[in-house]
């Protein structure tokens, strides 16, 4: 069983350097590499799931080949195409409620806090 990652594009008899994409095709993910994959995951799958799995997964792999085709050198790897801002309010006091009359509904209480039953068996 092979893994998920894909063998340099086999270049045919042709004379000229550029690839056609019949020569960019890669060979598809089999049957047996899906089951492999769902043993793994502790998937139970039927015979026709593992055809349209594969399928899928040919697919996603296919179009991950493309981006990398397209993908420069002078284009860093990102996760996002734009930057990621965290926007934040700055923290203020305000007015809020008393321990007391946060805890004037609870059904029981100790030390200002809620007391619940114990569920983990935890101290």
């Amino acid at each position: 069983m092979r893994g998920l990652s894909r063998p340099p594009p086999r270049i045919g008899a042709k004379t000229h350097t550029a690839l056609t994409p019949e020569d960019r095709c890669m060979p598809g993910i089999t049957r047996e590499e899906v089951a492999h994959l769902a043993r793994l995951a502790r998937l139970e799958l039927k015979g026709e799931e593992l055809d349209h799995f594969a399928g899928q997964l040919d697919d996603i792999i296919g179009a991950v080949a493309r981006v990398s085709e397209v993908a420069d050198q002078d284009v860093p790897p990102t996760s996002h195409p734009l930057p990621l801002t965290n926007v934040m309010r700055a923290d203020e006091v305000r007015p809020s409620l008393t321990p007391e009359q946060a805890l004037s509904g609870a059904p029981a209480q100790e030390q200002q806090r809620f007391k619940v039953p114990q569920i983990l068996g935890e101290d």
